[in-house]
């Protein structure tokens, strides 16, 4: 006799080897009727393989990891084994789905995330406008840390964690107007992240209520290039005759960034600039040095992990909009290049 295969009982029910596929795999998109019966039909032929662990609630699942440049920081890299670890532990394995930086007309999603091999995806580092729209057409479940400020949250058709960003620079912003400096630059992308955006109207609302004028050629909040960061923050500097009191930056990279510059341009700053930042990375000696919101990248990965989970296991539960407030760490701020 030959060997049962899930073909011979999708042929024999007349639907599709990938339903059939999806029930072996506990995929939630698939009916309570067409489960039922595809588990009783592979009983009638025979077919046993996986409907122990189906029985016993123990089948394996598999999530994708949306990213674009997983390793570009141990921020990333933190996040993603944490995710890993909390997600092993309810028997789900988490998978690497690559996406460009950018979109091109050659772009294809991969097959892997609607072929059935996956139960739900967490979009990670992901700020293509076009990528982002199109993977939440998916009929997968999905969990996003962050997005792009065009795309408003019911756009996602998904669950939204943020990093909250505008009350938490707000406070950052005070810090340095407490220390009596008044002439206060901003350095951020507001259009690449919304956690960006947000952390800048933060910066401009404390700023209005302390009754100063945001200068806005103090401010480079503009486009900047994932890879040309160095070249147009330097041109940004470049062009001011004089540095402002300090600038409060979107990330401790930003901040990190400035301080190769001021290093090599110790003249602008005799008696030193105030610089803040933001997530607390830990590959920047800056990072020890200014005031920043740290990020605890081990809680959100694990966080990001239990909402996938839920979100699989309640697939018609209303979305959810999380925010993740990250305690701030006051310093000296003090940069001397």
């Amino acid at each position: 006799m030959n060997k049962v295969t899930m073909q011979d009982i999708a042929d024999a029910l007349g639907i599709s080897r990938v339903t059939v596929w999806k029930v072996f795999n506990n995929y939630t998109n698939v009916s309570a009727s067409v489960r039922e019966k595809v588990l009783q039909k592979a009983k009638e032929l025979g077919y046993t393989k996986g409907l122990a662990e189906i029985d016993d609630g123990v089948m394996e699942k598999n999530v994708s990891l949306i990213v674009s440049r997983p390793n570009s920081s141990t921020f990333w890299t933190s996040i993603i084994h944490r995710a890993a670890q909390e997600l092993s532990l309810h028997n789900v394995n988490l998978m690497y789905t690559y996406m460009p930086s950018n979109y091109s007309d050659s772009f294809r999603m991969p097959s892997i995330l609607s072929n059935g091999m996956v139960q739900g995806a967490i979009v990670l580092n992901v700020y293509d406008k076009r990528i982002i729209k199109q993977i939440s057409q998916l009929s997968i479940p999905r969990v996003f840390l962050d997005t792009v400020p065009e795309i408003d949250f019911g756009e996602l058709q998904g669950d939204l964690l943020l990093l909250e960003g505008k009350h938490t620079t707000y406070l950052i912003t005070k810090s340095v107007l407490d220390r009596g400096l008044k002439r206060i630059g901003f350095v951020g992308d507001i259009h690449y992240a919304r956690t960006n955006y947000d952390r800048y109207e933060g910066f401009r609302q404390c700023m209005e209520e302390h009754g100063l004028a945001v200068e806005d050629k103090l401010c480079l909040t503009g486009k900047i290039g994932i890879f040309s960061y160095s070249k147009e923050i330097g041109d940004f500097l470049d062009s001011l005759e004089t540095l402002p009191d300090a600038f409060v930056c979107a990330s401790d990279f930003i901040a990190h960034t400035l301080q190769t510059y001021l290093s090599e341009h110790r003249e602008r700053i005799p008696e030193g600039i105030v610089v803040t930042g933001y997530d607390g990375r830990t590959e920047y000696a800056v990072g020890e040095l200014i005031t920043t919101a740290k990020v605890k990248t081990g809680v959100l990965g694990k966080r990001l992990a239990v909402q996938i989970i839920y979100r699989m296991e309640h697939g018609d539960a209303p979305y959810e909009l999380t925010y993740v407030n990250p305690p701030i760490v006051y310093r000296d701020s003090v940069l001397r290049g």
